[in-house]
């Protein structure tokens, strides 16, 4: 294995490029804690040796995924279920299907808050203005 944490066989034959915890945490700016989590939970694999972790390229796209789905708010379920569907052999259309659906079911709800929350906005932004209505009128 070199310095960068990559190891490869012999000339001509497969490369297999792997991947330190830290490069990765580095790479996507995310804790060690984060990467252990995420292992615990399934989502991400990687190789043991001793107590070093290896992270394959298969490990670093999906981890990718992983927190590309929380960042839009997506559950570790709703996550696990999208990995669990890729298929290396196919197109994998089911996965692209399923992770149509579940984002068009989270955009709906998304939209649904947003507009709860334009709407407590409103009603705050309205209560304020009462309140320093009443604060400025003249006692009596």
């Amino acid at each position: 294995m070199n310095q960068m944490g990559h190891t490869s066989e012999h000339e001509g034959m497969a490369f297999d490029e792997t991947f330190r915890i830290g490069e990765l945490a580095r790479e996507f700016d995310v804790t060690l804690r984060t990467l252990r989590f995420y292992e615990d939970k399934g989502l991400i694999n990687p190789r043991r040796v001793g107590n070093l972790r290896l992270y394959s390229r298969a490990d670093r796209a999906r981890l990718r995924i992983v927190l590309l789905g929380k960042r839009v708010g997506f559950s570790l379920k709703d996550i696990r279920e999208i990995l669990e569907l890729y298929d290396p052999s196919g197109g994998n259309r089911r996965q692209l299907e399923v992770s149509i659906e579940k984002g068009e079911t989270h955009l709906r709800k998304l939209h649904h808050d947003r507009k709860q929350l334009d709407n407590a906005i409103g009603e705050l932004d309205a209560t304020i203005d009462n309140l320093r209505e009443l604060l400025d009128a003249p006692k009596s």
